[in-house]
């Protein structure tokens, strides 16, 4: 990373993703890859003077485009891995968070931060997402990360509990409050985004819509988990959280177009050929031994 998040005068921190507000003496805590980038006429999220080519365009080595799925193409994938491949919920689970940690690794590497050791709050969900989050973190700890991790809602399942101690053995701390906004910036170099995966759908409920509010106005970058928290899978949500980051799963979805974030990466180098054949997902070929590809 090559040039410092720059603290603008008139107090806006800009981005390559947007424009934020209200640091005041807080300090950046990490470094940008790339150059800050301004627009004249906008600062908006959704604003793509800074983007580079559309995530649409991006080709496997074949020349074909990688295919974004639609929410039931995403479920009958899921499904089909499930009972036709054998591959079990847990297994899928720790490839997913292994490969969240790999990309946050790759993208904003530990001696990126400012800070001696880069502190990072992972915010899971009650679903499977969630569970990512939590082999994510614990991933993030050996990477040389000080991951804590919110947790408000969680299943009664014996995988949940056996994912929750494997963090606590590890000396993970878990929040019994979810911290002001004012108290994330100042604790906090990144912001982990597990919460709501693919299959959501309908209102977002509390105490997950108080978390996404904050998090829309927060100047720590966030990554999220497949999908950004509160998106509609195919539509997006130019009102929701606009994440620094994304990592999409098995392959994009197509609210994954709509991201005007930093980094898109593909995680979960495990889709069998004749499952990728089937969907026509022409998913990009990873290099070497990786387990992420980079999209954007």
């Amino acid at each position: 990373m090559y040039t410092v998040r720059t603290l603008l005068s008139l107090g806006v921190l800009v981005s390559t993703r947007f424009a934020v507000r209200g640091l005041g003496h807080h300090q950046p805590k990490v470094l940008l890859r790339e150059q800050v980038c301004l627009s004249h006429t906008s600062l908006g999220p959704f604003s793509q003077a800074c983007r580079k080519s559309s995530t649409s365009e991006m080709a496997n080595p074949s020349g074909s485009s990688v295919k974004y799925l639609s929410q039931d193409e995403a479920q009958a994938v899921d499904q089909e891995l499930f009972n036709e491949y054998m591959f079990s919920v847990d297994q899928l689970m720790e490839l997913a968070g292994l490969s969240c940690a790999t990309a946050i690794a790759q993208a904003y590497p530990p001696d990126s931060f400012t800070n001696k050791v880069p502190t990072v709050l992972v915010i899971c969900g009650p679903g499977n997402n969630g569970g990512d989050g939590l082999v994510c973190a614990r991933h993030l700890k050996l990477f040389g990360y000080e991951p804590t991790i919110f947790y408000p809602k969680r299943p009664n399942k014996p995988l949940f509990d056996s994912l929750t101690t494997q963090c606590k053995k590890m000396d993970i701390p878990f929040l019994e409050e979810f911290p002001s906004e004012a108290q994330l910036v100042e604790v906090y170099s990144l912001v982990v985004d597990a919460i709501f995966g693919f299959s959501f759908k309908g209102a977002v409920r509390e105490p997950f819509n108080s978390i996404l509010s904050t998090l829309k106005h927060v100047t720590v970058p966030i990554a999220s988990v497949d999908i950004p928290s509160g998106w509609d899978v195919e539509n997006g949500n130019p009102e929701g959280i606009q994440p620094d980051m994304l990592i999409s799963l098995t392959a994009p979805k197509k609210s994954a177009l709509l991201f005007s974030g930093r980094y898109h990466f593909l995680g979960g180098r495990f889709v069998p050929p004749s499952l990728e054949k089937k969907y026509a997902m022409n998913l990009p070929k990873y290099t070497g031994t990786d387990c992420v590809k980079q999209l954007l």
